[in-house]
């Protein structure tokens, strides 16, 4: 423990550093050396002074939520294995599950440091901000790649991926967006407006469309429903909670009306966005012609600056810290990220007068308090018990139901996303990681593995978080399909299966090194035996049998499902 604290605090050059990391982690696999994952540099000064301000948290977040469980009569699983909680953060922060070579680095941490460990780990890894800029890009920007000449979805991902990786305020993020001008290449963030840009509007931004994406991933409510007509039937629930009233026509057409003077003018078009003077437009029901509609926004207008052009006083309201939907958006999105759900389900549709499940608030107020610091929020959804717990009751005999999973009683069992899938499949099959340091071969593979096998195994868009099963479709085309049987295949120079059937020198020590390439644990000795069994089988060669053993790990309901 204290070796970690002082290589996380220490000032040496670092590649000096890394040569002592690399020496002390140093893993000895089958009589060869295994290159070993270093801990890249955490702002160590920002980390002490948080540490117990996140534990404080935490446990206020555990007792409302343990209050919850109790009044409802649940019995609440224990804390899962070590293994268990940093498959979940892989999962969640880099899209697939540990490599061996991870999983060996990991087990020469202390027990109990594992997981922070880990946490900081991914935090500071590129692989990390790359991966939660696409899940907050489909929210942000949606999976179209719009008009070529006008919109970059890549180049606009890169600069989330930047903000992410410099840990910018989330805040900042959004009013950059909001408020963008320039041109699409030069000012990334502008992709944000011309992701909506299309023959029909005549090179301006589609107002209808960013009102939409405001209201949905900025504020986590469907005021888009409204525009068409006015709530009849209560969903849209405006105001607050001591003056409620539905939602109208007009709240979602003023909340347009703020984009309608971006656009791109002629002749001078690598000038790229600017504001102009366009009024916005609407037929409201009932009406037979256009009215012009003024920009307000559809709740806490208090909170409204009177001063700036229009996009920037939106961008003021959304993220002003008293604007607690901004923050609960936020947080229900990440907490998705990282659980597989959200806290409120859908996603979007979070009710601004309430009520809302345990902990949510707690965290909503966290977040806005200190400055919308996205790497403290997941280190602070990653302390709860919630997201530590195991998703099996310990007594068999009490059987684990949808209020269980509801008030995190026990970690909610969610089915891995399809690029997940891919990246895992992919990962499980190579004995080290693949990141930015891996040779552009395995990169380029992983790239195009995922999107090639994401788009045949039903890629989910935007509705990323939609409760749905693993289908019929989709186990067929891990068991016969290509993507697996190339990954498990006897080739010693590139598969994991191939390669540990090489050079293990026992039965067990191979079965081993197959459940921590694939999930991430040690097999249990009934597991160890069938297997056993399998490799002792002389009519197959040796490679066969561990490409039986990798094929059958990856088909099972273990590996295609976060627990």
């Amino acid at each position: 423990m204290k070796f970690i604290s002082w290589i996380q605090n220490s000032r040496l050059p670092r590649r000096l550093l890394l040569l002592l990391c690399g020496a002390v982690t140093t893993l000895v696999f089958v009589g060869a050396i295994t290159p070993t994952p270093t801990l890249r540099p955490v702002a160590p000064e920002a980390q002490l002074g948080r540490v117990e301000s996140i534990e404080e948290v935490a446990q206020k977040i555990d007792a409302a939520q343990a209050q919850a469980i109790s009044e409802l009569g649940l019995e609440k699983a224990l804390p899962a294995s070590w293994e268990t909680i940093c498959r979940r953060l892989s999962l969640a922060l880099v899209g697939n599950g540990l490599s061996l070579e991870e999983y060996r680095t990991l087990e020469q941490i202390p027990a109990d440091d594992r997981v922070s460990w880990w946490t900081d780990y991914l935090l500071a890894d590129t692989r990390s901000s790359n991966y939660l800029s696409e899940r907050l890009a489909r929210a942000f920007v949606g999976t179209h790649d719009g008009q070529f000449l006008l919109y970059r979805r890549r180049r606009f991902r890169l600069w989330l991926a930047e903000q992410l990786q410099s840990n910018v305020p989330y805040d900042q993020i959004v009013r950059s967006m909001i408020t963008s001008e320039g041109l699409w290449t030069s000012n990334p963030e502008v992709n944000f407006l011309t992701a909506t840009f299309d023959g029909g509007n005549k090179n301006r931004a589609d107002p209808v469309r960013l009102a939409g994406r405001t209201s949905r991933a900025f504020l986590g409510m469907r005021i888009d429903c409204l525009q068409c007509h006015n709530d009849f039937v209560g969903n849209v629930q405006l105001g607050s909670s001591d003056a409620p009233r539905k939602g109208e026509q007009i709240d979602f057409h003023s909340l347009a009306a703020y984009y309608s003077s971006a656009a791109i003018h002629a002749p001078n078009v690598f000038a790229g966005v600017r504001n102009d003077r366009r009024k916005y437009k609407a037929t409201l029901l009932g009406d037979s012609d256009e009215t012009e509609i003024e920009p307000n926004v559809p709740f806490l207008r208090d909170l409204l600056p009177d001063s700036g052009s229009p996009r920037e006083q939106l961008a003021a309201w959304v993220t002003n810290p008293e604007n607690k939907a901004f923050a609960r958006a936020a947080v229900n999105r990440f907490w998705a990220l990282l659980f597989g759900k959200p806290l409120v389900n859908p996603v979007d549709d979070i009710p601004i007068t309430g009520p809302y499940p345990a902990g949510l608030e707690i965290l909503a107020d966290d977040f806005a308090k200190h400055d919308y610091d996205v790497k403290r929020l997941i280190r602070l959804i990653v302390t709860t018990e919630a997201f530590q717990r195991d998703s099996r009751i310990e007594d068999e005999a009490t059987e684990v139901t949808s209020k269980h999973e509801e008030s995190l009683a026990v970690f909610p069992m969610t089915p891995l996303r399809p690029e997940q899938v891919a990246a895992s499949l992919l990962q499980a099959c190579r004995l080290q990681m693949i990141d930015d340091n891996s040779s552009i071969v395995s990169q380029l593979e992983r790239f195009a593995t995922v999107n090639d096998f994401t788009k045949a195994y039903g890629d989910l868009g935007e509705d990323e978080f939609v409760t749905q099963s693993v289908t019929i479709p989709q186990r067929l085309l891990l068991m016969n399909g290509r993507f697996l049987r190339e990954r498990v295949k006897e080739n010693p120079t590139a598969n994991a299966s191939s390669q540990i059937a090489m050079l293990t020198r026992d039965n067990q020590t191979a079965i081993n090194a197959a459940y921590m390439s694939v999930l991430n644990r040690l097999p249990t000795k009934v597991e160890s035996d069938e297997f056993i069994e399998l490799l002792a089988a002389k009519d197959i060669s040796r490679s066969q049998a561990m490409a039986g053993v990798f094929w059958t790990l990856l088909n099972s309901t273990e590996f295609l499902w976060n627990h």
